[in-house]
C-alpha cells in the first residue's frame, strides 16, 4: 500500500507536518484532484490517513493528517528501504 509512488509521496509530505490542507498536498505531490482524492480514500480505508472536511468562511476546506498507524507504516517502510539500499550499495 505504501510503496505505490503517489501514496508514498502523500505519506512523506504528511509525515513531516502535523496536518496539511488538500491543496497544499496536491501542489506538493503534483497529483490531480481526482488522483489525490482516490489515493486519499485508499489511505483512509487502511487507517493511515484522517480526513477532516469543513468550511473556512464559505469556502470548503479539507485537512489531511496521518494517524498513528500511518506514521508507523511510513516509518517502517522507510527503515526497510534503508536496509535494502544499504545492502545494495554495500554500506
Amino acid at each position: 500500500l505504501v510503496h505505490e509512488p503517489a501514496r508514498l509521496a502523500i505519506l512523506a509530505h504528511l509525515y513531516v507536518v502535523e496536518d496539511a490542507d488538500f491543496l497544499f498536498v496536491m501542489r506538493q505531490t503534483g497529483l490531480t484532484q481526482g488522483n489525490l482524492s482516490s489515493h486519499m480514500t485508499r489511505l483512509e480505508s487502511a487507517g493511515y490517513l484522517e480526513v477532516q472536511k469543513g468550511f473556512e468562511g464559505k469556502r470548503p476546506r479539507t485537512v489531511l493528517r496521518l494517524t498513528p498507524a500511518g506514521r508507523a507504516a511510513f516509518g517502517e517502510y522507510a527503515e526497510r528501504m534503508r536496509g535494502v539500499l544499504d545492502a545494495a550499495i554495500g554500506s
